[in-house]
């Protein structure tokens, strides 16, 4: 008598019915009963509390989550594109949506590896790992830490795989907890610093100079380890940097996710953070109560062991992208760099005058408060509170719509907010101030509020005890590879037509603030990589360089520095046409901006005929920018000059708008990225060059093409000759005799001045 086999019991749950044949998507591979969140399908977004699906979860082996909203509905979970193709709790197998597929089809690659993964759990062929003290355990014994370390070092590998457990997010604001160590793919151990003795300490140095040492986020890593400590790491690796090779979007280097993608351990952090919700509920704690201190280290020693082996496991398969030549150059001579010297200004930290800070946030508040009490006194909106019977608030955006469209009459700008309604943001307060004065009132209470609330309120309390403020700023979160900023204080969002914020950012005595900012980067960029000796040649000429473009596409009978008095029109529309190609810009468009930038009206005809001529004096860069654009069409990518990779699969998109949308975004990149590749590159050079000469000047932050120093005075001269002769070395993207422009402003402050013409001097 043969056994039978018991088929496994599987639902699949949507959020509405759907078009979808699950039976053939999933190839026939199993029976499966169907479900919906919800059964109304007139509902367009539903909620939770729209949701009337019945189903017995304990009935059913595997159930599967196809979108978001079911795997909200049954988890605690809100990424589907994380979890899609794993296993959840045992029970569930979530999967993106395939409708998404119409309109994103670089989620093709997702969906399919996640059915596979699927139709494997449901067939038994992938089973859940248990995790362990076999793979991920603790050390508390000096003893023991020292033999476990002592073997690392003799360990065949010539790499290890180092994580921390830290109290803060920065050096200065934290302790270390504990370190995690791999040096195998097999386990990982938690090793306690209470246990540390200066026998430990010398071990943990003599395995970090002879291994490559691999962080995931090396720059988070390495300042806890050389501020505490004082470690070196002669050789380091970072497996979040190599994933930014294979995957330029933001958003998808975490370890977490990148574990449960690339390793058989899943969500192995889940049950320690399950017992930190637990923790708090008991406790009544908020998130900002609770400090990873209060974790104990049996609860810890599982998660961060398995830290350490997924940084193992994924460095084995993230270093073969180094096997592309381009993406290696970037990544050994851009990003490892890039992440030492972003190590470094971070440490450096922004140089604020507390005493400007405390007395702008009184001033700010004092100015706000007279904005208020001027609005409230307006017969307009006395009338409008009379009307509706309660106080007017400026914030509330539904009053807002009905005072703006209603109330006044004021013509709505076209603008829509994401739900349809008129929107009533500060581009469209500005324009509707054309209209009436009050919204020239709203629209100065909201910037005076948002500085005082989100820069001065905020920055304060954040200083550390030399009146400097640590941020972040990060390599891998823009696909252009551009830095970005966050943590304490976002540097590239500080308010540029208010020198309020600027103009705490203050110098030592004895000391200035230099910014360098690049000058038409992108366009130089475009015009040598065109080869397009024409616009070269106005790089060459120098002298004013719109003036310079708009004499010669309009061939104007007058000298360059004549242009701006006599021909401002002209200036303006050369002008945008430069700035607008590269993003793609139409007649349209060009259109708009130059009647804004002007005040005069502009037609589509005008720019049209602006753009034809532009490009008959500039024929060459016209071929490379459909030349360019053929190619990301037929590939789905294109490499920039330095070799990033920018992959572009929504060329392919049924999508026309979506399509042309990914060329624009291709061809912006090509110029985006090498000018800012230039600055970076400099200002890493420039930082070696300031520890080689030990130079006092510290660079604390890059803002958008601007690198930032504080400088002592006798040494502003050397500075800013030796930064210039970085920013302006020939790395092959150069002109020879008209090196890439960079100007130079030396001030007091970060505002030049600006901030004591406004509020006199602060003492």
């Amino acid at each position: 008598m043969t056994g039978t086999l018991i088929k496994p019991k599987v639902a699949i749950v949507e959020t509405k019915q759907s078009r979808t044949n699950f039976k053939q998507e999933f190839e026939h591979a199993f029976e499966f009963d169907q479900y919906q969140l919800c059964s109304d399908p007139t509902i367009k977004k539903v909620l939770k509390r729209d949701c009337d699906i019945q189903i017995d979860v304990d009935a059913y082996d595997w159930i599967i989550l196809v979108g978001s909203d079911a795997l909200k509905y049954f988890t605690k979970n809100g990424s589907v594109t994380e979890y899609s193709g794993k296993s959840v709790d045992g029970r569930y197998l979530p999967i993106i949506n395939p409708a998404m597929l119409a309109f994103k089809p670089e989620a093709k690659k997702t969906w399919d590896s996640s059915k596979d993964n699927i139709i494997a759990y449901i067939a038994g062929d992938i089973e859940e790992v248990i995790i362990d003290e076999s793979i991920a355990f603790g050390i508390q014994s000096t003893e023991e830490a020292n033999r476990f370390i002592q073997a690392a070092i003799d360990a065949p590998k010539s790499y290890i795989a180092l994580d921390s457990e830290t109290t803060g997010l920065y050096p200065r604001d934290g302790y270390m907890l504990g370190i995690s160590i791999a040096y195998d793919n097999k386990r990982g151990a938690y090793i306690d610093t209470e246990c540390f003795d200066e026998r430990t300490e010398e071990l943990l140095q003599e395995l970090f100079s002879k291994k490559t040492v691999v962080f995931h986020n090396a720059k988070f890593d390495m300042a806890f380890f050389e501020y505490h400590f004082n470690f070196k790491f002669p050789s380091f690796e970072d497996t979040m940097l190599l994933h930014y090779l294979i995957d330029e979007n933001p958003g998808t280097h975490g370890l977490k996710s990148l574990a449960i993608q690339y390793t058989p351990y899943g969500d192995y952090e889940k049950p320690m953070y399950d017992w930190m919700d637990n923790y708090r509920k008991e406790r009544g704690l908020n998130k900002d109560q609770f400090s990873w201190g209060m974790i104990p280290f049996d609860i810890m020693k599982l998660y961060a062991g398995m830290d350490a082996l997924c940084t193992f496991l994924l460095y084995e398969k993230f270093v073969k992208i180094k096997q592309n030549p381009k993406l290696k150059w970037v990544y050994d001579n851009i990003l490892i760099p890039g992440c030492r010297f972003l190590t470094d200004i971070q440490d450096n930290g922004v140089p604020f005058d507390r005493t400007r800070l405390e007395f702008s946030q009184e001033a700010m508040q004092t100015d706000i408060d007279n904005a208020v009490t001027e609005m409230y006194k307006n017969p307009a909106i006395k009338k409008f509170e009379e009307i509706n019977g309660k106080p007017f608030n400026p914030n509330s955006t539904m009053q807002l719509r009905k005072l703006m469209f209603d109330f006044l009459g004021l013509s709505p700008t076209g603008k829509k907010t994401g739900t349809g309604a008129d929107s009533t943001d500060a581009e469209v307060l500005k324009e509707l101030s054309e209209q009436s004065e009050i919204p020239a009132l709203i629209l100065d209470i909201r910037q005076k509020g948002k500085i005082k609330n989100t820069y001065l309120d905020k920055i304060i309390p954040q200083l550390d005890r030399d009146s400097r403020l640590r941020t972040g700023f990060n390599l891998h979160s823009t696909t252009s590879g551009r830095l970005s900023s966050s943590g304490k204080l976002n540097m590239q969002q500080l308010p540029r037509d208010n020198p309020t914020v600027k103009g705490c950012i203050k110098a030592a005595p004895g000391h200035k603030i230099v910014a360098m900012d690049l000058t038409t980067a992108e366009v130089y960029v475009a015009a040598v990589l065109a080869k397009d000796t024409a616009l070269i040649e106005v790089f060459r000429t120098g002298g004013n360089f719109h003036s310079a473009i708009a004499h010669k596409v309009f061939r104007l009978p007058c000298e360059v520095d004549q242009v701006a008095e006599l021909y401002p029109m002209q200036r303006q529309a050369a002008k945008a046409v430069t700035f607008g190609i590269m993003y793609g810009a139409g007649a349209n468009k060009i259109s708009e901006q130059v009647t804004k930038d002007s005040g005069k009206p502009f037609s589509r005809n005008d720019a049209q005929e602006v753009i034809n001529d532009y490009f008959k004096e500039f024929h060459k860069l016209k071929a490379w920018i459909e030349d360019n654009q053929k190619f990301i069409q037929q590939n789905g990518f294109i490499y920039s000059f330095f070799g990033r990779k920018r992959r572009l699969p929504n060329v392919h998109s049924t999508d026309k708008g979506i399509q042309s949308h990914s060329v624009r975004s291709g061809l912006n990149f090509l110029v985006q990225s090498a000018a800012s590749d230039i600055n970076l590159l400099g200002a890493i050079d420039m930082e070696a060059h300031i520890k080689a000469k030990k130079m006092k000047a510290r660079i604390f932050a890059l803002v958008h093409d601007s690198i930032l120093a504080e400088v002592p005075d006798e040494e502003v001269e050397d500075y800013t000759a030796a930064l210039q002769h970085y920013i302006q070395l020939d790395r092959g993207l150069s002109i020879p005799g008209a090196p890439v422009g960079c100007d130079f402003e030396i001030g007091d402050d970060y505002s030049m001045g600006k901030f004591e013409k406004l509020y006199g001097i602060i003492t």
